[in-house]
């Protein structure tokens, strides 16, 4: 068979690329060590199989050099307070999807006369902390005294998505590549992102991150959208952004989810810190994490305490959260993977005959008329 020329450096790079073990790759290509050495070369067949484990464009393969893919938006996140490095291949494509899903929703939202959302770009960063979370509360009806008669603080969490859905913001939650469950989001290479726009406001929530986790990120996004500014970022509440932009971002969201004041009213600074942020995380309905966050903020915690305290209490959520990957029922995890909003129109844009079925599917990450068809039935969707 015939056999191509292909640069080792560039074999290298898709390798790291995919952030996955070079052994993963060896163990499917048994020669592969000698295409990196240069002593042998692949088939097309071989080079195409090899793109598809990668997850890389195969025209990527026949350039001399790696190319320098840039992230499409602003990246805000850090690491011991160093900027991260190259994106991997399962961050840029869900990017990419990300952005031709707001693409096909900013057209649905025109042709259908929406208006663009007056509270996108309604902040400043010299606005008001506490002003601006309450407009944010106020505005998805995100209400105190509504969540303290809720049971546990996860169901607060969904009705979080929910009403943000409902404001107009597209909100996706996702713990892997559109449908693939092998290729998982990893959080400690980010944990959401924000695309602004005043028709077709999109945030995405890593869902491999914890629950717990889930519910700062999406405050966070959110104050990113009130903003509008897109941005990639790690929030959790226990960071202190050096940038401005992220640094009053994680503000508003510890404000948005517990208003100081409230907390404070309730807050008994000589308890046990374990005691009382479980007391306090079931009275507003959050992760105990955004509780500590909030006690250091009170000056209930020391710096080294709150630091000390939020580690010990992460590693206690992951370990009872168990694996992250998804699963369970494809139609019922749809409205949370692309957003009802979103699957909704879709699916109604189909039926009307103004979106190919093609299309549809490949915005919804499914393959199959019938599922198709059992997804708009779940969704609410009539024929």
């Amino acid at each position: 068979m015939t056999q191509v020329e292909v640069s080792p450096e560039i074999l290298r790079w898709a390798i790291d690329r995919s952030r996955r073990p070079i052994s993963a790759f060896e163990r499917k290509f048994p020669k592969l060590s000698a295409w990196l050495r240069g002593e042998a070369k692949p088939t097309l067949k071989q080079l195409e199989s090899f793109a598809r484990s990668a997850h890389v464009p195969v025209g990527y393969l026949f350039l001399s050099r790696p190319p320098e893919e840039q992230l499409p938006l602003p990246d805000f996140r850090t690491i011991a307070g160093s900027e991260m490095g190259r994106p991997s291949a399962d961050l840029l494509e869900t990017i990419y999807t990300c952005q031709l899903r707001q693409d096909w929703y900013r057209d649905f939202a025109r042709a259908n006369g929406e208006q663009p959302l007056d509270f996108v770009g309604s902040a400043k960063l010299t606005d008001s902390v506490p002003e601006t979370a309450a407009r944010i509360r106020r505005r998805l009806g995100f209400d105190l005294d509504q969540r303290r008669q809720m049971v546990t603080w996860s169901e607060a969490l969904r009705q979080f998505l929910a009403q943000a859905d409902a404001a107009g913001v597209l909100v996706m939650v996702s713990g892997i590549v559109g449908s693939n469950t092998r290729r998982v989001l990893d959080p400690k290479e980010f944990r959401g992102f924000t695309l602004a726009d005043p028709l077709a406001p999109l945030v995405f929530v890593n869902g491999s991150d914890t629950k717990a986790a889930q519910m700062f990120t999406l405050a966070h996004e959110l104050a990113h959208v009130w903003l509008g500014r897109s941005a990639l970022t790690d929030a959790e509440a226990k960071s202190e952004p050096a940038h401005d932009v992220e640094r009053w971002c994680n503000q508003v969201a510890a404000e948005l989810l517990v208003p100081l004041a409230a907390f404070q009213a309730e807050v008994r600074s000589r308890a046990p810190w374990s005691d009382e942020a479980q007391r306090l995380a079931r009275i507003f309905k959050v992760s105990t994490l955004v509780i500590l966050r909030r006690m250091f903020d009170a000056r209930a915690l020391t710096h080294k305490q709150f630091q000390d305290a939020y580690r010990a209490e992460a590693e206690r959520l992951h370990s009872l959260a168990g694996s992250s990957q998804e699963g369970g029922d494809f139609y019922a995890t749809l409205g949370v993977r692309v957003g009802r909003r979103f699957a909704r129109a879709v699916v109604a844009s189909t039926l009307e005959g103004h979106t190919l079925f093609r299309d549809a599917y490949r915005l919804l990450g499914i393959r199959k008329e019938a599922t198709f068809r059992s997804a708009a039935e779940k969704l609410g969707v009539t024929f």
